[in-house]
């Protein structure tokens, strides 16, 4: 049987089971023959793990009402299932039998749209529906399926991603993203939904409006997690950008509260909006996106500069560096510091026992098993993203204590009231910090390379390959395909040991010529090379973006604050090495 054709599959969509806005809209595709008729619909929009993220549109591979529809029809048929008149084992007992599903939604435009639209299906299949009246960070809603003990949550977010994308991610009742068994069987539940069974007549009834009185549960939790000592706060100079995403509405009063004074906010920035007018893109991670930021740094003589994502999960910090100058830190180096930090403080409080353990991802940093050796705990790894981070966490519950864990993506959480990325807490405990650091005549820089003087001084690089559409994607199959087949034999001058191959889940030793099995992590289309000098490169598709990433990893001692900047420049050329030497360039 031949594959039905894209043009065969748009008018489907013309059928009385879409309404007219989107039936004009896919007429108008085909009459224009445009472009994006092929991209709108010569796949379905892909319901991972974790949820979906894509272009606004019309189409099967665009985020609209019925992709929107078909996913939390799934969802809820699922819910049903697990929920209706028993208790499943870890669950969150409801405060009644009323299944309920908490929903936020970022500044993304059509987000609030889209909350209200899936919080109808919800309701429309008997669920009750505790939804945000407006824009809320991400790690809050984490907090609020705990906190109202709701079987689960949605967040309507493409965090990071341009202005034209929008996504959708599912939380479990124990205010995690939703991990084995539960996402697979989601997805098999979402795939099955014809769309013409989507219920999207809602009951408002079943709808319970949450707002301010939720934020100060979070803030307050915030705070109690994140504080450690209370040493010249009243002395930091701060500036915060939320670059137009939703912790305007959590960050300034988190940081008031917590006994942070001088806070300046780039106001231009603190407008919510779904164009991020400001900036090319609002991706913390990217020092063009905090450069009004660093720009009103420099008129208040500030510490450190902050920014958020727009969903306000994940956060930027850049400090004053040897030369007196703001610069932003990697995902790693801020983690190292908040981590080194916090297990420093603890074990000072005598509160580490050897029933602890920090988490961390198989892309991040391995100097986070040097940290977690230091100060006897264990270090658990896991797949990229932070929901394996929560699963380690309900694993571990009432055998080991959570303490905290990082992500090099920009990703911190400390202690375990919110189960996902949280920049409000990361937020209050970096100023902590740097108040402390002031206090004590160095800057937070200095203490990270105070740091890597006694760990030994790691050092990455991000190198994203970007390949759009179709033919990139299959040319990211076929990058991997190559590198899975012909893996390198040497990085920068450093011959290859070890190669982890976490879709075969083999870990192949050179000098042993053999393979050994690898399956305590699950499946994932990764690969990572190992050198014998320490290097580390770890090659993965994005699950979120059309590109191949390479997360490039050195490591060289460090004897002195003298030999840092020599040292940094070596780590610098190695990482222009490997990019060389996999033919990145």
């Amino acid at each position: 049987m031949s594959e039905i054709s894209t043009i065969d599959k748009a008018k489907l969509w013309l059928s009385d089971t879409f309404d007219q806005e989107t039936k004009d809209a896919v007429q108008a595709l085909i009459d224009s023959n445009s472009p994006d008729l092929e991209d709108s619909f010569y796949r379905e929009l892909e319901f991972g793990t974790g949820g979906m993220r894509g272009i606004m549109g019309v189409g099967t591979n665009r985020l609209n009402k019925y992709t929107l529809g078909q996913a939390t029809q799934g969802l809820a048929n699922y819910m049903l299932q697990q929920f209706h008149g028993e208790e499943t084992e870890g669950s969150a007992k409801s405060e009644t039998s009323q299944i309920s599903v908490a929903i936020a939604y970022d500044v993304r435009n059509n987000s609030k749209e889209f909350g209200k639209l899936v919080a109808d299906v919800l309701t429309a299949n008997g669920i009750k529906v505790l939804l945000f009246k407006d824009h809320r960070p991400t790690p809050e809603l984490s907090l609020t399926v705990r906190d109202r003990k709701c079987n689960g949550g949605i967040v309507l977010t493409a965090s990071h991603n341009p202005p034209e994308y929008n996504g959708y991610k599912v939380y479990w009742n124990d205010g995690a993203q939703i991990v084995p068994p539960h996402d697979e069987a989601i997805i098999n539940e979402v795939y099955s939904v014809k769309f013409e069974e989507i219920k999207f007549d809602g009951n408002d009834d079943l709808i319970e409006w949450i707002g301010e009185e939720q934020d100060d549960v979070y803030i307050d939790a915030c705070i109690e997690n994140s504080t450690y000592q209370d040493v010249g706060k009243g002395n930091l100079n701060i500036v915060f950008t939320s670059i137009h995403g939703t912790t305007y509405t959590t960050v300034p009063k988190a940081l008031e509260k917590a006994g942070f004074k001088k806070v300046d906010l780039v106001k231009e920035q603190m407008i919510p909006s779904g164009n991020f007018p400001t900036v090319d893109s609002p991706n913390p991670e990217e020092p063009a996106a905090l450069e009004m930021a660093m720009d009103l740094a420099k008129i208040t003589n500030a510490d450190i500069v902050i920014g958020t994502d727009p969903d306000g999960d994940r956060l930027g910090i850049a400090v004053r560096n040897l030369e007196g100058e703001i610069q932003l830190l990697n995902g790693n180096q801020c983690n190292t510091i908040l981590t080194y930090y916090i297990l420093d403080q603890l074990k000072k409080q005598n509160k580490i026992i050897g029933k602890e353990f920090i988490g961390s991802t198989i892309v991040t940093s391995d100097i986070f098993f040097d940290i977690a050796k230091k100060f006897g705990v264990d270090c658990k790894v896991g797949l990229t993203g932070f929901k394996w981070i929560g699963k380690m966490i309900r694993d571990f519950e009432g055998q080991e204590k959570f303490i905290c864990g990082g992500e090099e993506s920009f990703g911190f959480m400390t202690g375990d009231f919110v189960r996902d990325k949280d920049s409000c807490g990361s937020i209050i405990l970096a100023c902590e910090i740097a108040a402390w650091c002031k206090a004590n005549g160095k800057t937070m820089y200095e203490y990270l390379i105070e740091i890597y003087q006694d760990t030994g001084m790691y050092y990455e690089g991000l190198i994203n390959v970007t390949k759009k559409g179709r033919e990139g994607a299959e040319e990211i199959q076929n990058m991997m395909k190559n590198f899975r087949e012909n893996p390198p034999k040497s990085l920068a001058g450093s011959l290859v040991e070890e190669v982890k191959d976490f879709k075969e889940q083999t870990n192949f030793v050179v000098s042993e010529n053999q393979k050994h099995v690898m399956n305590d992590i699950p499946k994932s289309n990764v690969l990572i090379y190992y050198t014998q000098d320490g290097t580390k490169v770890c090659v993965r598709p994005s699950g979120t973006e059309p590109k191949i990433k390479f997360y490039v990893s050195v490591k060289q001692d460090l004897n002195s604050k003298e030999d840092f900047k020599a040292t940094l420049k070596s780590l610098e050329q190695k990482i222009e090495e490997v990019r060389k030497d996999l033919q990145l360039n």
